[in-house]
């Protein structure tokens, strides 16, 4: 049963999903009081720790420590109260790039009780819109720079009242950063329920209405306790860096939840590229990198062109599965470990991931303290181990769609199945075999487009790959491969048949591209990760 809620705004607890549709929740070692603000525990419980002079937050020119990040968001949670009305349980919409303004009114509205929307900078009016009218959304915080789409979307919404602007330079030159400026720097946080809503996370791919996820306060601090205390050990001398969004959970959990919890930094680019991400490193000396397996590649080449990544201790690969030849040039070019993991907007965060002492190619891992995984077939049945199947998971965390018919769907016999196709080894690990709808099935065979993607990948002319099943008369489907070349190869069919022999000399060789096409860029999502379906969709035309 739900605990106390401090909601004056029961909109979320009364949208959450019945009990009997939420998956199994373990909350065995992850025990929080009743009353918990999780905004508290990221900013002024590292000052009461004796952390306020430590840095906290580097970006667009500036260093702010905990001490500063504290009286900031304290007077932005004043602002936003006694200027703005917000109330516990409003929703609040935020939108801008990676910045700390962005991190600082993230955690000021949870301080003041709001339910908060973090919103991709790549949105337009019509998508804002879906996000506004299914959260019911009356206020909304925007960098001054990206107001325009915004304002569009509020002229003609029901809800949208306010769109208030705050600088995310470092200039505090806007109308939230001036109503803010004379506040006081403490404030008594609303005492939210340890299970009250604080954030929705809309899922990023999603067509037709948006699914929004609802995670709860003790949720932000379990995916920290549970992955950054328990894989990445995290100190407070350690300097976050990375390319994911904030706007989405994965870039909220590494580049703000894991170095705020335990008193590290987190450098934040609103334009993370690989040579902008190897910059700050260089810089900063940063130690964790949060970013796909496409900007290792390129910090790789760098490496060879005199770039210094030394004080990295660890990176984390995500958005796509890490294939086996970066994960092997990574370990042997650095002699550093590269950890692989799978998370989920659903689940909020990484829930399987490989561990310093347990790494290997080719492999997610195990699941983290606190989970369970397993692999099903259709009717739920556990599958033989080397057999690929459905990925169920629980444990801590778990799926709760807000209003929503598909949580159905994601949750069955209290499993979560996240729609990835896995397969277990005889020791435990789990391995990533496809998403579910991107199994190709050829003459009968399933294939696993990642893996025809990992053999491309270790051929010295391949730059990236994607693979699809493309329609075919005969065979149903057969494996065709998007390839970008590296600079001075060449796109012709003396390169296909090369890559095609290089496949089938690498895997079983009925698993080989009987179509290569040969692309400039492959179309991807804000957090690296590559739109299969508009290949598809591209075929299709």
């Amino acid at each position: 049963m739900l605990g106390p809620s401090a909601h004056v705004d029961s909109f979320t607890r009364d949208n959450l999903p019945p009990f009997d549709q939420w998956p199994d929740i373990n909350l065995d070692g992850f025990q929080y009081p009743e009353h918990l603000n999780c905004a508290v525990e990221l900013t002024d419980r590292l000052v009461e720790k004796g952390l306020g002079d430590h840095t906290a937050l580097i970006g667009n020119g500036r260093r702010r420590t905990y001490k500063e990040l504290s009286d900031w968001t304290n007077r932005l949670a004043h602002a936003l109260v006694e200027d703005y009305g917000v109330k516990p349980g409003n929703r609040v919409l935020i939108r801008s790039a990676n910045n700390p303004a962005m991190v600082a009114c993230w955690l000021a509205a949870t301080k003041a009780g709001a339910v908060v929307v973090n919103t991709m900078p790549m949105l337009r009016a019509g998508e804002l819109a879906k996000v506004v009218d299914k959260a019911e959304i009356q206020l909304a915080l925007c960098d001054t720079r990206l107001m325009d789409e915004l304002v569009a979307c509020a002229k003609d919404s029901r809800f949208l009242k306010q769109v208030v602007g705050f600088d995310g330079t470092a200039n505090h030159d806007a109308e939230l950063d001036r109503v803010a400026l004379d506040k006081a720097v403490t404030f008594d946080a609303v005492k939210t329920g340890r299970d009250d809503v604080c954030l929705l996370g809309f899922t990023s791919g999603t067509t037709g209405v948006p699914k929004a996820t609802m995670h709860f306060h003790r949720d932000v601090l379990i995916i920290a306790d549970a992955y950054a205390k328990e894989v990445l050990g995290v100190t407070p001398d350690d300097v976050f860096v990375g390319s994911p969004p904030l706007a989405f959970t994965f870039g909220l959990g590494g580049l703000a939840v894991f170095p705020l919890r335990f008193g590290a930094a987190a450098t934040l680019l609103e334009s993370a590229t690989p040579p902008n991400m190897i910059e700050i490193i260089e810089k900063y000396k940063a130690t964790i990198c949060f970013t796909a397996p496409t900007a290792y590649r390129a910090m790789l080449k760098a490496l060879d062109e005199g770039a210094d990544l030394s004080s990295l201790r660890v990176a984390v690969s995500a958005g796509e599965t890490l294939p086996a030849p970066v994960f092997e040039e990574w370990v042997a070019k650095t002699g550093k470990p590269i950890l692989d993991g799978i998370g989920a907007t659903e689940m909020l965060h990484i829930f399987i991931s490989n561990h310093f002492d347990d790494m290997q190619a080719a492999s997610t891992g195990r699941p983290l303290r606190g989970y369970e995984a397993r692999i099903v077939d259709d009717e739920m049945n556990e599958k033989p181990r080397g057999e690929v199947g459905k990925l169920a998971v629980r444990g801590p965390v778990g799926c709760r769609y807000m209003a929503d018919d598909r949580q159905m769907q994601y949750v069955r016999d209290g499993w979560n199945l996240t729609g990835d196709a896995f397969w277990q080894d005889e020791e435990g690990r789990f391995h990533f075999a496809a998403r579910s709808d991107d199994m190709i099935v050829s003459a009968g065979y399933n294939i696993a487009g990642p893996e025809v993607e990992a053999a491309l990948l270790s051929h010295e002319s391949v730059l990236e790959c994607a693979v699809i099943g493309a329609p075919d008369v005969e065979r149903g489907q057969i494996v065709e491969a998007f390839v970008v070349l590296v600079d001075g190869a060449k796109a012709d069919d003396a390169t296909v048949l090369l890559l095609q022999n290089h496949v089938k000399a690498t895997i079983a060789p009925f698993k080989y591209p009987r179509s290569v096409k040969f692309v400039t860029a492959l179309p991807r999502t804000q957090t690296g990760k590559i739109q299969r379906f508009r290949l598809r969709e591209e075929d299709a035309s």
